[in-house]
C-alpha cells in the first residue's frame, strides 16, 4: 500500500500540517524530504531503512558525498538539496541570533551550534564571538581533530578574539560519540582558556559541548 493510501491522518505531509514538524518521526521527516520511495517500499519504508542502514539520522546528515550518493533511493540531486535544506537551516539560525542577546536566547544559541556542530562526524573546536551587548560577531572553527579529539591552543583563541574585536566568547566543540558529557580534558581546556581571555579583558559566557541529540553547559554545571 502506498502513502497515498494511508488514512490522511497518518501520512507525513498531512500529519506535519496538521501537528507540526516537532511530532513527526526521524523517518517521516525523512520521508517528506525524499517524496518517493523506490520499488517495493514507499517513501517511509526507504527512510526507515535508510536510518537503520546508517545507525541514526545525524550519521545520515553527516554522511559525505560518496557514500550519500551511492546509497540505494538517495543521489546527487538529494545530496544537494539535502546540503541546501541544512544551510538555509543555518542561515536562518544565524539571522535570528544577530540581533538578540544569545544570554536571553540560551535555546536559539544551542540550536544554532547543534546546526553547526552536532552531525560532524570528527571532533570540532569553534567559537562564538561576541560584542559588548552580547550578540554574534562571528562563528568561526578553530580545530579539527581526528574521533578521539582537537587539540586546542589557547593561544590561537585569544588571537582570534582580537582579531574579531570581541567582548566575549561562548566556546563550543562537539562529541562524536552523541555523548555531551564534559571530560576532564574539557574541564581542563576551559579553565585554561577562561584565565588566557581574562588576560586581554575578554569573558568566556559559556563552553557548549554538543552530542547527537544533547547539549551541556559548562556555565550551567558551575564549571565556568
Amino acid at each position: 500500500m502506498g502513502i497515498a493510501d494511508w488514512p490522511a491522518s497518518e501520512r507525513p505531509r498531512e500529519k506535519l500540517l496538521e501537528r507540526g514538524a516537532g511530532a513527526l518521526s526521524d523517518a517521516e521527516l525523512l520521508a517528506i524530504f525524499l517524496r518517493v520511495g523506490v520499488t517495493g517500499m514507499s517513501a517511509v519504508d526507504l527512510a526507515r531503512h535508510l536510518l537503520a542502514e546508517y545507525g541514526s539520522l545525524g550519521a545520515l546528515l553527516a554522511a559525505d558525498e560518496k557514500t550519500f550518493c551511492a546509497t540505494r533511493g538517495l543521489g546527487v540531486a538529494k545530496f544537494a538539496q539535502l546540503q541546501a535544506v541544512m544551510e538555509m537551516a543555518s542561515r536562518h539560525a544565524t539571522e535570528t541570533l544577530a540581533d538578540v542577546d544569545v544570554l536571553s536566547a540560551p535555546e536559539a544559541t544551542r540550536r544554532y551550534l547543534a546546526l553547526k556542530l552536532a552531525h560532524v562526524p570528527h571532533e570540532v573546536f569553534a567559537c562564538v564571538f561576541l560584542n559588548t551587548r552580547n550578540h554574534v560577531i562571528a562563528f568561526e572553527e578553530l580545530f579539527r581533530g581526528t574521533i578521539d579529539g582537537a587539540a586546542v591552543y589557547p593561544r590561537e583563541v585569544v588571537k582570534a578574539a582580537l582579531r574579531h574585536n570581541a567582548a566575549s566568547v561562548i566556546l563550543a566543540h562537539n562529541h562524536p560519540s552523541g555523548v555531551a558529557e564534559p571530560s576532564a580534558a574539557d574541564r581542563d581546556i576551559t579553565r585554561r582558556l577562561v584565565d588566557a581571555l581574562a588576560l586581554v579583558d575578554i569573558r568566556v559566557l559559556d563552553h557548549i559541548i554538543l552530542g547527537h541529540r544533547q547539549t551541556t553547559s559548562l556555565a550551567e554545571r558551575g564549571l565556568i
